[in-house]
């Protein structure tokens, strides 16, 4: 194992952070690594926000649910898909044309830019010996995310990412096994399967020893009561007033 995947192998979610700040230099470096993800074509459709005001992170907070860390955190990235920038080129230099910049797919690559940026920036920020977690809270109140942050039409927040200094140690939750998503030459359902059976178990002795035997259900169980709970519901309707796909 060399020492790039060694580091991804020792990836932690942290939520409690050190009163030591982020530098300039720090913040530079990590979004510069983000820059240099893979994006589709080169459109670089994402924006990131770095929220530092004690105030506006107060506010994030507590429209992500009220998540207390997201306000102590040295600083706080909203991570954003961004056609907005894209639709100024089309009216820069072809005027009158129709755009396809609302398109669905466009949709799909600028969230998908967003998160291939963020993931380059987190392993950047650990490597720097920073942790971060990353909070999808902030969609729990889009709206008002997106008013707090001045977002403009076709931009809309992702999700969040905290980052500072460690303040505690956090163990390493277990993953599905190799076999649940690697498939080869085709998707093998009864191999899927068979990889969440074993999952559960591997999570069942995993939640049980941290919870003192608190809880108990396995991730199969914990999977299916989140999904079919309505979340985020009005997400849709929020997408499409801020002008995506329309098509």
């Amino acid at each position: 194992m060399n020492d790039t995947i060694a580091l991804l192998m020792d990836h932690r979610s942290v939520r409690k952070f050190k009163q030591e700040p982020v530098t300039e230099d720090q913040l530079a470096q990590i979004i510069g690594a983000a820059q240099m993800a893979s994006t589709s074509s080169n459109v670089q459709a994402y924006t990131a926000i770095a929220v530092t005001d004690e105030e506006l992170k107060r506010q994030l907070a507590e429209l992500a649910g009220g998540q207390a860390y997201v306000a102590e955190c040295p600083v706080f990235l909203v991570w954003c898909a961004d056609l907005y920038r894209l639709q100024q080129t089309v009216e820069w230099h072809q005027p009158g044309a129709q755009s396809q910049v609302s398109s669905t797919e466009n949709y799909a690559v600028a969230t998908i830019d967003a998160a291939l940026a963020a993931q380059n920036a987190a392993i950047a920020a650990e490597s720097l010996g920073l942790g971060i977690v990353y909070i999808g809270g902030i969609r729990s109140n889009i709206a008002q995310v997106s008013e707090l942050l001045g977002l403009p039409e076709l931009v809309y927040p992702v999700f969040g990412m905290c980052i500072g200094v460690p303040d505690q140690e956090v163990g390493s939750k277990p993953r599905l096994p190799l076999s649940g998503v690697l498939h080869m030459n085709g998707y093998d359902r009864e191999q899927s399967k068979e990889a969440v059976k074993l999952y559960d178990q591997t999570m069942v002795q995993y939640i049980t020893e941290r919870t003192g035997g608190q809880r108990t259900a396995s991730w199969s169980e914990n999977m299916a009561a989140r999904l079919i709970k309505p979340t985020r519901l009005e997400l849709k309707e929020y997408l499409h007033s801020k002008g995506f796909m329309k098509f």
